[in-house]
């Protein structure tokens, strides 16, 4: 049964910050804001629109809202964990507490690497945006490398300075993709729609698929990008007022209220799609646009481009703020170097910041290749994936052998739990394998196959680098305890 210890009681937050302590200052709209815009229905639907057009060639409206009713399952276990231990650190700090030292080692080498990967997809996705609103549209390659670079930058200065201005970027992106993506939705679908409503279940034939099937599957794994992130609200948690019952809320509602915003914006824009634009679609390229400026006029494309860029500015944001809560919780216990651990008067853990962040410009050098945008997607969202299932195995195991009792959480599922439980693992472990599955059509048909097993080698290798850090660590202090010299001082 996992310890009754209270997170608030193992690291209290006292009157003066300490090394090692964050302050309590989000409240549950705060968390419900930075969820919202770390899942951001128009980073995560902008971001996989033009490779789910190239891939499916249409039709993939289906594969969107089955993947929203899955990833509630796994939210709900989030939000039914978070209520009973809501500490900076989310699923690491799960899988530590309920599986064990090692388990959570193995669990936090694959948040941070995956989170690090979701950062980097998020920037060179928002880069391209970046890129399209100050004129540089036929960029490619190193181009939009560095404008991911310069994206990157500015999230990272958003992170560094003082909360209230933070907090205020990403309420401003809420706000931006409410009023301008959902508003501009609404118009589309009720004065601009070209198409009947079997149209969001119609496939062109244009699509690089195979097969229906095929093309069912690759939608399911791209629609994967469109609902991951809610978890933040549970990295945060150590800074959010009455964790225990605020955390779960904001979980859920914000998935909610993105999963509905994204499917809404998603139809509306396949109903307003002219069919020609989606045929001459790349993987890079911005299929959104045309339609806002063939249905408003060329005046709204400047406006539309701003509030877009906004939105995608508050979710890299959040990003490195969600990620660098991991790595500040994983430094705290020893799993990962100390000065991480630190934080700034202001109460943020700068080290952990500029960390998270150098990490995730390295990874924007896999952007140089322009074929890469899909293989790019799937190092964002595989890991995650295989976090969840992680998180969501380690919960099913742990209740049904009664280290973990769920009813002693604030949210209480009763019998529903074990069989939410069960369904969010299973699920988890199916779109992993989905994500990872080499499919060339979906990269290149000419791609290298390491760039086709990317998920899985990537994901091995720092499985395999955890094993031998551990194999390592073990044997100093076997070692240690072994020596004479270092056990007990030589008497002269």
């Amino acid at each position: 049964m996992v310890s009754q210890e209270s997170p608030d009681t193992v690291f209290p937050t006292p009157a003066t910050n300490t090394p090692e302590t964050l302050h309590r200052s989000l409240s549950l709209w705060n968390s419900l804001t930075i969820g919202f815009a770390t899942v951001s229905p128009v980073a995560g639907l902008y971001a996989i629109i033009g490779v789910q057009t190239v891939v499916t060639g249409g039709g993939w409206f289906p594969a969107l809202a089955f993947c929203l009713v899955m990833q509630l399952l796994v939210a709900t276990v989030y939000a039914e964990l978070s209520s009973q231990i809501p500490i900076a650190g989310g699923a690491y700090k799960w899988a530590r507490q309920l599986g064990g030292a090692t388990t959570g080692t193995y669990a936090g080498a694959i948040y941070v690497s995956s989170t690090i990967a979701m950062l980097t997809t998020t920037a060179y996705t928002g880069g391209i945006w970046m890129a399209i609103f100050f004129g540089s549209a036929s960029g490619a390659g190193v181009t939009l490398v560095i404008w991911g670079v310069v994206f990157l930058l500015v999230c990272t200065v958003l992170n560094l300075v003082h909360v209230s201005v933070f907090k205020y970027l990403i309420s401003l992106g809420v706000y931006a993709e409410i009023v301008g993506s959902f508003g501009v939705a609404l118009l589309l679908f009720f004065f601009f729609r070209q198409h009947e409503f079997a149209e969001l279940f119609a496939h062109m034939g244009t699509g690089t698929a195979p097969s229906q099937t095929a093309a069912f599957l690759a939608a399911l794994a791209i629609s994967g990008w469109a609902f991951i992130g809610f978890d933040a609200c549970s990295t945060i948690a150590e800074e959010t007022q009455e964790p225990k019952r605020m955390v779960p809320r904001a979980i859920f509602l914000s998935l909610c209220m993105v999963g509905g915003v994204v499917l809404f914006n998603s139809a509306a824009l396949t109903l307003s799609f002219n069919r020609e634009t989606l045929q001459q679609t790349s993987a890079v390229s911005d299929p959104v646009t045309p339609v806002i400026v063939a249905n408003f006029g060329a005046w709204a494309e400047t406006p539309f481009l701003a509030i877009v860029m906004i939105a995608f500015l508050a979710c890299g944001s959040s990003m490195v703020q969600y990620t660098s809560r991991i790595v500040f919780s994983m430094a705290r216990e020893g799993s990962m170097p100390a000065f991480l651990s630190r934080v700034t008067a202001a109460g943020a853990p700068r080290n952990a910041v500029m960390f998270t962040v150098l990490l995730a410009t390295l990874g924007l050098l896999f952007g140089l290749n322009d074929e890469a945008v899909a293989t790019v997607l799937a190092f964002g969202t595989g890991g995650l994936y295989a976090m969840f299932a992680m998180t969501t195995g380690v919960g099913l195991y742990t209740r049904l052998t009664g280290r973990w009792d769920p009813s002693l959480g604030q949210l209480k599922l009763g019998s529903w739990g074990l069989l939410i439980n069960t369904a969010a693992f299973l699920w988890s472990l199916f779109e992993f394998i989905n994500i990872a599955w080499p499919r060339p059509y979906a990269v290149s048909p000419d791609a290298p196959w390491w760039q086709l097993w990317a998920v899985p080698l990537v994901l091995g290798s720092i499985l395999g680098v955890t094993t031998l850090y551990l194999l390592v660590g073990r044997s100093t202090r076997s070692d240690a305890l072994r020596s004479p010299r270092e056990s007990t001082p030589t008497e002269e």
